[in-house]
């Protein structure tokens, strides 16, 4: 518990600074620290507090703009009131109730009302008789659409954007987290409307249990490696790193690199990062994990002499070089979110190297999150991991068809850094941002069957006993 603190402090505290530098021109860093707080509260003695301070940055950013969007919106209707075909009946906005959630945010607001008021004064006759206008009827109430889905889309489904997206198409959507393996061989799904894992094979497990033929593959994200500039050049002097526009790590390279067990302060010319262990990508659990299978899936492939690894004989001789990848770090965390936050939050230090879904990396940079010194590698291959969502009913098939076909929620999606099918979307979102990221995607291989994968990973399973 006392890491889950340490690292929940310091991700809050991240986060604090990013909303006292985008807010700094509207509010005083005293009042957006006041509203971290009052968000905090909300959740004390909450047992799960993986995705604590991601709840609380939603909250205080909604609260932040509240005020500002509703004097807009008074202006404007302000403006229109002006208009002299018009009836002038209108309500004024409060504007002491406006004033007094933040005088820096509202100060320049406020005048522009003054002078639309003084305005109107000027302008107005009398008032143009209008016929009664009849009360709108009542809005239906939206269909609850329940499911469980990868902890790497939990961010998506819980922004604001998002969520209006989907209650203008009648829909509300209520998600818990899990990795994606334990999606596939350990929940029950009886209580959901659908099951959102990270990959097509999770999906096809899940497909096979369910008895569903349905399924929907609304993006996508290749796997990739969050660095450090340092990290990156070391390696690229040990001829594991191929440095581009988009640099790569050589699998085959990083392999060899493990399998002989060198450690940092081994590697020439190291100074940025002599540190005496093992050279090794963190990674989450393979036990549970998604991302986890993912590596494996790649590094299987260049063990097998780069070919998918077919048949018990196959496994059997690439499993111990395999099993090393794991072992050897310790404790791993059972989602993607742990790793990458931690890399976030605490540097090089203890994580050089975190195995995660270029989404993650492209989310954090549109965040503001990622600092100069970071970057990203793809290795040499990647697979592709195809977030891919089953339902079980007309209201997960209703969900399934919105996030793939609706041309807002793709553009969301972009921005939460996943390779949407409308590609556009994507290329625009990391070029604004300037990620470095490819277009195309070209060295990606495919991942062995789902069977195959599970007999691996029950492979590595049993090598931590």
């Amino acid at each position: 518990m006392v890491i889950v603190t340490v690292r929940e402090e310091q991700a809050i505290r991240q986060m604090t600074e990013r909303l006292v530098e985008n807010y700094t021109e509207t509010y005083s860093p005293e009042h957006i620290e006041s509203a971290v707080g009052a968000a905090r509260r909300k959740f004390e003695g909450r047992p799960v507090r993986q995705f604590v301070p991601i709840l609380i940055e939603r909250l205080v950013r909604r609260e932040l703009e509240k005020v500002v969007e509703e004097a807009e919106a008074a202006a404007v209707a302000l403006e229109k009131a002006a208009q002299p075909t018009e009836a002038k009946t209108f309500a004024l906005p409060d504007l002491r109730r406006l004033w007094s959630a933040n005088k820096r945010a509202t100060l320049g607001v406020a005048a522009a009302v003054v002078v639309l008021v003084l305005a109107v004064v000027l302008v107005v006759r009398e008032p143009v008789s209008q016929p009664p206008v009849a009360a709108p009827a009542p809005a239906a109430a939206p269909t609850v659409v329940r499911g469980v889905v990868g902890s790497e889309k939990m961010a998506f489904f819980q922004d604001p954007k998002v969520i209006d997206a989907l209650a203008r198409n009648g829909v509300r959507v209520e998600v818990e987290p899990a990795g994606s393996r334990q999606i596939a061989t350990s929940i029950d799904l009886s209580k959901y409307d659908f099951a959102f894992p990270s990959s097509e094979q999770a999906a096809e497990r899940i497909q096979r249990q369910n008895n569903v033929s349905a399924k929907y593959t609304p993006f996508s994200s290749p796997m990739a490696i969050a660095t450090f500039t340092p990290i990156a050049d070391l390696l690229a002097k040990a001829g594991a790193v191929r440095p581009g526009p988009v640099s790569t790590l050589d699998l085959r390279r990083y392999l060899d690199l493990v399998r002989t067990g060198k450690r940092w302060d081994e590697l020439p010319d190291n100074t940025a990062y002599p540190v005496r262990k093992n050279i090794l990508i963190s990674t989450t659990d393979p036990r549970s994990s998604n991302s986890a299978a993912m590596y494996l899936a790649a590094a299987s492939y260049v063990a097998n002499g780069n070919t998918i690894v077919q048949g018990q004989a196959a496994e059997q001789t690439v499993l111990p070089a395999l099993a090393r990848l794991f072992v050897g770090q310790g404790y791993t965390e059972n989602t993607t979110e742990g790793p990458f936050n931690n890399y976030l939050a605490t540097g090089m230090g203890p994580t050089p190297l975190v195995w995660i879904y270029e989404a993650q990396y492209v989310e954090a940079t549109v965040r503001g999150q990622v600092k100069p010194e970071m970057t990203l590698l793809y290795p040499s291959p990647t697979v592709l991991s195809r977030h891919t969502l089953v339902p079980f009913g007309a209201t997960g098939d209703r969900l399934g068809r919105l996030l793939s076909t609706d041309p807002e929620l793709q553009r969301l999606a972009a921005e939460h850094g996943f390779r949407a099918n409308d590609a556009a979307q994507f290329a625009k979102v990391t070029a604004e941002r300037n990620v470095p990221v490819p277009t195309d995607l070209i060295d990606v291989v495919a991942t062995p069957t789902y069977d195959t994968l599970e007999h691996l990973l029950d492979g590595v399973t049993q090598s931590y006993n």
